[in-house]
Parts: structure tokens; sequence; C-alpha cells
């Protein structure tokens, strides 16, 4: 009878394990900061993490095929991902709000697409200082600003110099991080050229390259029936041909971006005074 027993629970037991699902790993500790409560933020920095990234993305026309707030989609995924690397960063929450044409007749750049939100380049580059300066007082030290449109790269490192200069008697730094951008636009083309993709079809501008990258972060935000070369029709909006793209080679693309950025973060902070 003992034994019937035993043999019993022991086949409860198989059954039950057999139907147990596998634990969720832990979810790592949030980096942005708008996930993480003051006294949270306090205490990491108590730990060690002096440093933050201001990201700015466009809000701004992405073809047919493409959410508007594509930037930000993939500047969410490449920051987390710097953030993590680096070990001892935190992330503001992204920027939206910056220099994407006029709003006056007649409109200029994306403007003339419905969804686009300019701000002039003096107030973008003033709300960058702000943003900086309000986290300095808080008690960061080290700033790292990434831009991933084209439009934001004169007006970041033009806030990086202005709070350079403000803080040039203290211990902290700002650095603008243009190879982000501007270095890997240039390599992306030359890895893709490397791949057999013609310069038009790899184009400027909603085609293969923020395409790729959206499929690789988020591909529900990708209209895959509207993906056509050229966006299809006259001013679409698309500078090349998104159909080309994958989320493959945009996992490629992004990995392009987070090197470019790590090396001169890293290489800055050696010439920095180690800040």
């Amino acid at each position: 009878m003992r034994r019937l027993v035993l043999t019993t629970v022991a086949l409860l037991l198989g059954t039950v394990g057999a139907h147990a699902q596998p634990a969720t790993p832990p979810r790592p500790p949030p980096v942005f900061i708008d996930e993480l409560t003051w006294m949270e933020i306090r205490d990491r920095m108590l730990a060690g993490t002096k440093t933050i990234i201001i990201g700015t993305a466009g809000q701004e026309q992405k073809g047919p095929h493409m959410v508007t707030g594509e930037h930000k989609y993939v500047l969410t995924h490449t920051t987390e991902r710097i953030a993590r690397t680096l070990g001892d960063a935190l992330i503001a929450p992204i920027i939206t709000y910056v220099p994407e044409g006029s709003w006056e007749t007649p409109l200029g750049g994306h403007m003339a697409k419905a969804g686009s939100i300019t701000l002039p380049e003096d107030r973008f580059i003033e709300l960058l200082v702000h943003a900086a300066k309000s986290l300095h007082a808080g008690g960061f030290t080290t700033f790292i600003l990434i831009g991933d449109s084209g439009g934001n790269q004169n007006g970041m490192k033009a806030a990086a110099d202005q709070l350079n200069a403000a803080w040039k008697t203290t211990s902290a730094r700002a650095l603008f991080i243009g190879d982000y951008y501007t270095k890997s636009t240039a390599d992306i083309r030359t890895y893709l050229g490397g791949l057999g993709f013609t310069m038009d079809a790899i184009g400027s501008h909603a085609g293969m390259v923020d395409t790729s990258e959206l499929l690789f972060v988020n591909p529900a935000l990708v209209r895959r029936d509207r993906l056509a070369p050229s966006g299809g029709f006259p001013e679409s909006g698309v500078s090349g041909d998104p159909t080309k793209a994958t989320a493959a080679l945009g996992k490629a693309l992004v990995q392009i971006k987070i090197d470019n950025a790590l090396a001169q973060i890293r290489a800055s902070r050696a010439t920095s005074g180690g800040f």
C-alpha cells in the first residue's frame, strides 16, 4: 500500500512538472530614468552611475509605410544597448522635438507632410542645454548627446559646446557623439554597397536603411503592404527602395551605429579626464 501511494505521488509530481512553464528570466534593471523613481536614480548615482545619455529623434514623415516615430523607436533600442554596454549610464527621455524645416508657406523639409513637428534651431539648442543643466543639478556629471537624425547634428554639437563652456571650471562634461550618425551613415552605405546594393536603392530617407532598422527593432510599425520603390508615387517622402529592406539587414545596420557610438564615447572619455 505504501509503495502504491508513493508511486501515485511520483506520477502526479511528474505530471505537474511536465506542464510547468519555464521560469521567465528576470528583467534587467531599467536604464531609462522615466522608468525609475527619483530615489532609484539617486541610488544608481551613489553607486557610480554619473553618466546620462540625451538622445534626439525626429518626429517626421517616413513615407507611406513607416510610422512617424521611426527615429524614436530605433534610438530607444540603440541607446539602451549603449547604456547597458557602458554599464555606468542612464538615459533621459528621448527628445522628439527637433528641427524639421519650416511651418510657414511654402512648407520646408518634412513639414509638407502631415504629422511632422519642427522646432527652430535656437530653441532646440536651448532645450538641450536646459535638459542637461537640469540633470546636472540632480547629480549627473557626464552628458552624452546622440542624435538619430541628420538635422539634429549641428544643434547637438552647439549645445555641447555651450555646456562645456559653462562647465569649464567643474567636473561636468558634455560629449557630442556625432559618429553615431555621420560616420555610421557613410559606413552603412559602404556596407550595403559591398552587398551589391546601388546608391539609388539605398536612398537617403525612408528607404532601405530606415525601413530595415525599424523591421529589426519593431516590425509591427512597418506597413508591409505599402512598401514600394520610391514610395510608389511622386512626393511620397521616400528616397530609395524599402522593398529591399529586411530585419537581418536592420540588425547589422543598428550594430554599426552602436559600435561607432561606443568607440567615440570611450575615446572622448579618455581625452576628457576620464569622465
